[in-house]
């Protein structure tokens, strides 16, 4: 067999190699399939808090201590349901008459809302993330706290709208809350503040280990919700929408592990912008005194699972 026939019979070898092992299927790549838990879709949240002071609208309410437990449960990380108590220790209310709440529970907050956080990995016209809370809340007082207490005699529905900027160095958070029964009013408030991580999580996404906070928020009530709140020295309702509260806080957080938190706050609330405000919340302070020590202070914990 001379050159050129060997060189023919190679070329079709070789052709024909090729081609059987162009014609060899690919095996199949086996993917394994994440098994899915309870834990992907549900999550369980549960706190109690200890306050100095009871606060409402920077309103100090009483000169005893509060607790508030809490607990929720979301779904797919954007649904939740929780509700939470606030047991009060004063044992004489305020001068207006409160009465006797001494190891009582005075309201009860059922809620249900949703939460979600846009971020600009998911929305790339995003410029940076934003935080977005919507929550329906109903306030309920039992009846020792009704006539026969001399207290509340309403329940209420409060509907409220949070709106944060997380990753922005100030990290604002606008509040917008309507109370939809009782008083019809409306209360905005904004916080601007900043997050000092202190020592950082082990984990590169997580919360710091421990960090530190500080913050300044401003409220700002329409006529209706000052009037249901504040009175003028000759005991009228102060129908003025203005600047109320004025909040300055510290707050430290620590998280020994990835399902509990510990925290502590101090915070001073005072009405510093309408004059008008702050002689009515002078009347409404529970020493109906001018003299106010608005220094408030808490500590809480919290478990997630």
């Amino acid at each position: 067999m001379n050159s050129k026939c060997i060189s023919k019979v190679c070329a079709v070898a070789v052709a024909l190699c090729g081609g059987v092992y162009a014609a060899e299927p690919e095996k199949p790549v086996v993917q394994e399939e994440k098994e899915t838990s309870l834990s992907d879709f549900v999550s369980f949240e549960a706190g109690i808090k200890f306050d100095s002071k009871y606060v409402s609208y920077g309103l100090i309410d009483n000169k005893d201590p509060i607790i508030t437990p809490s607990a929720s449960v979301s779904f797919f990380d954007f649904l939740y349901f929780g509700v939470s108590a606030i047991f009060d220790i004063t044992k004489n209310g305020k001068k207006a008459g409160y009465s006797n709440r001494g190891g009582r529970y005075t309201d009860l907050y059922p809620e249900a809302g949703v939460y979600y956080s846009f971020t600009p990995d998911e929305f790339s016209w995003l410029p940076t993330t934003i935080d977005v809370d919507f929550c329906y809340t109903y306030e309920y007082h039992p009846s020792a706290m009704g006539k026969d207490g001399n207290g509340w005699d309403e329940d209420s529905h409060f509907l409220t709208l949070e709106i944060g900027l997380p990753d922005i160095p100030l990290e604002p958070v606008f509040t917008y809350e309507r109370d939809i029964d009782r008083d019809d009013g409306t209360y905005l408030n904004l916080e601007l503040g900043h997050t000092f991580a202190i020592i950082d999580a082990e984990e590169e996404d997580a919360d710091a280990a421990l960090d530190f906070r500080l913050s300044v928020a401003q409220g700002f009530g329409n006529s209706q919700r000052v009037k249901y709140y504040l009175y003028t020295k000759d005991d009228e309702p102060l129908n003025h929408s203005g600047l109320m509260d004025t909040c300055i806080k510290g707050e430290i957080t620590w998280r020994p592990c990835e399902y509990c938190s510990i925290s502590g706050y101090v915070a001073y609330y005072d009405f510093i912008f309408d004059s008008h405000i702050r002689e009515a919340a002078n009347i409404y302070e529970p020493t109906g005194s001018d003299e106010r020590n608005n220094f408030v202070a808490g500590l809480a914990l919290n478990t997630s699972f």
